[in-house]
């Protein structure tokens, strides 16, 4: 059967994708059981724990979420015997629940709780106080019977200072701790300091400086974690006589892949140390591999159906527990068995059909700056095809951060739209992670150029190729993404509608309001205030604003406090003004990324609508 691209119709309907993409955040093995953490998008995005037994180990109306550095992370652990330790989301407070009891405080109002990790039965966590106008930052030991929760000064302060924390680790005697820290002038991705307590004298000392992540003891004497110390974060091991270094470091993985990614979140472990001496890890070329190395430098890879954004969330002998997404598979949480190969789903993971989701292209477009990684989705339908003449229209999505990237991974959301007839082009523009450090510092004092030159390249590209329509190209991003839209379409001359979802418009405003943790983003992808204004203002869409000439469709979350709505509606106005056709969506509720169903249904429903007004032609919702 023959139909125009873009007419088609599909069993893929904005309710099911809403229905379709929970958020997991972590698993745990709990005695038998397995747990893990999702989102329920019915429940306003309530974020639960499940157990692999088939129970919710969470009732409504809890919710574990952090708000520390205020992207949160590792909101819940588990011990053994299946006590449960969340950051409850309403009032950032760390909760102790025992099986059969209701949840019970363990720290006091106040400050917000993230990173929560059981060592040695001892209940670590990173906190956060921005109650008083010095905001302070800590390490912190919480005592587990519940005696702080009225009393601030029961809860044992390991390090505070206004820097920030990450990935606590304590060493298997208990005497001393190790920690990631970073000033807050740079990101941690730049630079992040590998910090060690003895928490017998209270010495600290730095053991080393780059772009630190996770601490792992491998012994008292023996610290692993991961860097970029040669251009890619390896897994190195460094070995200590108290916390004196005694040696350089030693690398455990080779330097042709990361194992690591931006330190936006405190929960994601990128490695795992085994009992018996083996190291199992997340090495990224764009998408992932995980790999098991032995002692005697060998490895191994683990034929693992996720293959993007990959967590090695826990480890008990020879298992080990995965999540992520996956180019063939759909997001969820997988036990492997090290020993046997085997691997298997324990929540989603699910096959998809390749004649609704075939395996994304992976392509390489050359551009002003070097080679521009992307992943191209094409039109699929098992029963529909459209004429020869015809080119697809494409959207070319541009992901947030800047420092993230995508990895190929299917999903319903972009069947979505190819499953109508149109492709989707996701890109990673120099400055994204996942190529290594120096794809990464492309962006550096360049955001608003090199991005922006990069997805114009992508999409010119791909229509070089003879794979979509020149004339009927449009451009979606949210957050950071959303700001290369607006500046690509300020650009002009690519795009031929644009979709800003909480979107920056303009730099001056964003550094203004900006929450502490991305304080100084901006002086690295720009340059620093009060010396670089005049480039805020010359790189921001919102002073080339008549320059748009192509509709626009603005979608923001009335509680964000990321990208405040006061961006997406200074563009509107500018808009308005001219007479550009555009359409400012505010969804009460939502802070920075859609989590209701509803909020979820309207967006996509809204985005096709608009792209067929833009592209001419009447989708089948």
């Amino acid at each position: 059967m023959s139909s125009p691209y873009g007419c088609w119709p599909s069993p893929f309907t904005a309710a099911s994708v809403a229905a379709s993409s929970p958020r997991l955040d972590g698993a745990r093995f709990v005695g038998e059981e397995i747990w893990w953490a999702e989102s329920v998008p019915a429940e306003g995005g309530r974020l639960t724990v499940r157990s692999s037994l088939g129970h919710e180990v969470l009732p409504a109306p809890w919710s574990a979420r952090s708000r520390v550095h205020e992207y949160g992370g590792g909101a819940w652990t588990a011990d053994a015997d299946g006590t449960l330790f969340f950051v409850q989301a309403d009032d950032q407070r760390v909760y102790r629940f025992d099986r059969g009891d209701a949840p019970v405080p363990l720290t006091p109002p106040g400050p917000a709780h993230g990173g929560l990790r059981v060592q040695n039965g001892r209940l670590f966590a990173v906190r956060e106080d921005l109650t008083s106008a010095e905001h302070r930052r800590a390490v912190v030991e919480i005592p587990r019977d519940g005696r702080a929760a009225n009393d601030r000064s029961e809860i044992l302060v390991h390090v505070e200072s206004g820097a920030f924390f990450a990935h606590p680790a304590l060493s298997p005697d208990g005497t001393r701790l190790a920690w990631v820290e970073w000033s807050g002038e740079r990101m941690p991705w730049d630079e992040a300091h590998l910090r060690l307590l003895d928490l017998r004298t209270g010495e600290t000392t730095t053991v080393h400086s780059r772009a630190a992540l996770q601490p792992e003891w491998r012994s008292d004497h023996e610290l692993v974690f991961a860097d970029d110390h040669e251009g890619r974060w390896g897994v190195l091991r460094i070995t200590l006589d108290g916390i004196v270094t005694a040696g350089d470091p030693v690398a455990l993985t080779s330097a042709d892949a990361d194992t690591g990614y931006g330190l936006w979140v405190l929960g994601n472990r990128w490695f795992r140390l085994l009992e018996d001496g083996r190291l199992v890890a997340v090495r990224t070329n764009g998408r992932d591999e995980i790999v098991v190395l032995p002692p005697d430098g060998s490895q191994r890879r683990i034929e693992a159906p996720c293959d993007g954004h990959v967590s090695i969330d826990d480890v008990v002998g020879s298992l080990v527990l995965l999540s992520g997404n996956g180019s063939g598979v759909t997001s969820g949480v997988w036990c492997a068995d090290l020993d046997s190969g085997t691997v298997v789903a324990v929540r989603g993971g699910e096959p998809v059909d390749p004649a609704w989701m075939p395996a994304p292209l992976p392509l390489t477009f050359e551009g002003a700056h070097g080679p521009v990684h992307a992943y191209a989705y094409p039109p699929a339908h098992p029963d529909i095809t459209a004429s020869a003449d015809e080119l697809p229209p494409y959207l070319v999505l541009v992901h947030g951060g800047p420092t993230a990237h995508v990895t190929g991974a299917t999903s319903a959301a972009l069947a979505f739209y190819t499953s109508r007839g149109i492709g989707v082009l996701d890109v990673n523009y120099g400055g994204s992670t996942g190529y290594g450090r120096a794809y990464r510092e492309r962006l550096d004092g360049q955001w608003g150029v090199v991005d922006v030159d990069d997805v114009i390249s992508a999409a010119q590209g791909l229509a070089a190729a003879g794979l979509a329509d020149p004339t009927r190209i449009a451009i979606r991003g949210g957050s950071a993404g959303g700001w290369t839209v607006l500046s690509a379409l300020v650009r002009g001359g690519t795009f031929a509608a644009g979709v800003s979802r909480y979107g920056v418009s303009d730099l001056r405003m964003l550094v203004a309001d900006s929450h502490d943790f991305e304080k100084h983003y901006i002086d690295g992808l720009v340059g620093p205030l009060p010396a670089s204004e005049e480039l805020y203002i010359e790189r921001s869409p919102l002073t080339h604003a008549d320059r748009i000439d192509v509709p626009v469709l603005l979608l923001q979350g009335a509680d964000d406090i990321v990208v405040p709505p006061s961006q997406s509606e200074a563009i509107r106005d500018a808009l308005a003004r001219r007479g550009v056709d555009h359409e400012y969506v505010l969804y009460p509720g939502e802070g920075h990324g859609f989590r209701r169903a509803e909020t979820v249904v309207d967006a996509l429903e809204r985005e096709l609508a608009f792209l067929g007004r833009a592209f001419g032609f009447t989708p089948s919702l």
